[in-house]
């Protein structure tokens, strides 16, 4: 191990809550480190107009993001590598490698798995039928502009996210759902701007036209300005060696010893801040301590 060559002391994979935490606690114990992340830091915290649960006093989660980005950017020890993703983890009897999007390996003892959950796909779900190529984006990516209708795909929770936050707009929403969505709808259920559309099958013509069949087999069709998605959630472990469960996430106690999972890739129950939060600290730790066995 001594005469390995190493391009930093710890590649941190994802650039969410628990991969900013990793980054810091291991500058904190003089870990020099990397930080991959395709989008922007904590991108997904900018998508939760209010918070109630985190230490800080921060009540917004893009409040709490700009803070955690400021102290990743004053990190001296953290080298950020944003705009790259990696396309694949191998894990050795010495190292880590991480692979980019551009071909460019970068090598470490350890790397922290913190890519979380990216939103399912019409074509992840069975009550669905899509054109090829049409990958519609999540609703909390969605103009609230006045008077726009929008087809929602599924009857996830985010849904009364993305309403309370815009309480004020005049935005129409569609929402189509299958019967194991009903209960998710109950919050929205009530809301003059939602039209619940519950359905058996859905076929999108293109990104604003479907033909929907309801539970009753009757056949109608829903125009809108443009299709978004509530459809839940899916791991998004890069490919490689992370070991992933049946349910496609990745327990960390089934990788290999130099890949440490952090986060909500670890599981569907503990997808919360806080819990990202510690978890990207202990992996940071894991690794300073294992490589000081």
């Amino acid at each position: 191990m001594g005469d390995t060559l190493y391009d930093t002391d710890l590649l941190v994979i994802g650039g969410g809550p628990a991969g900013c935490a990793a980054v810091r606690t291991a500058a904190g114990v003089g870990m020099r480190s990397v930080l991959i992340e395709p989008d922007r830091l904590c991108r997904n915290l900018y998508r939760i107009p209010a918070l109630d649960n985190v230490l800080g006093g921060h009540t917004s989660g893009p409040a709490l993001a700009d803070a955690v980005a400021a102290e990743i950017r004053g990190t001296d020890l953290c080298r950020v590598e944003l705009g790259r993703y990696v396309s694949e983890i191998r894990a050795y009897e010495d190292r880590v490698t991480a692979t980019l999007d551009s071909g460019a390996r970068l090598t470490a003892p350890y790397a922290v798995v913190a890519t979380g959950v990216g939103p399912l796909q019409p074509h992840d779900v069975d009550w669905i039928t899509a054109p090829d190529g049409l990958t519609p984006s999540p609703l909390w990516q969605a103009e609230a502009a006045e008077g726009r209708t929008l087809l929602v795909l599924g009857g996830d929770r985010p849904i009364g996210t993305f309403l309370r936050a815009h309480p004020d707009t005049g935005i129409r929403l569609l929402v189509a759902y299958p019967a194991a969505d009903a209960y998710k709808t109950e919050e929205i259920r009530e809301d003059p701007r939602v039209t619940l559309v519950p359905v058996a099958h859905l076929t999108l013509v293109d990104d604003g036209a479907a033909e929907a069949t309801g539970p009753d087999g009757v056949r109608r069709r829903l125009a809108a300005d443009a299709v978004y998605l509530s459809l839940g959630s899916a791991p998004a472990a890069p490919a490689g060696d992370p070991v992933r469960g049946t349910d496609g996430y990745c327990a960390p106690a089934d990788q290999h010893p130099r890949v440490l999972v952090a986060g909500d890739l670890r599981s569907a129950r503990y997808q919360r801040i806080m819990t990202a939060l510690g978890s990207g600290s202990e992996a940071a730790l894991h690794a300073y301590y294992a490589d000081r066995r």
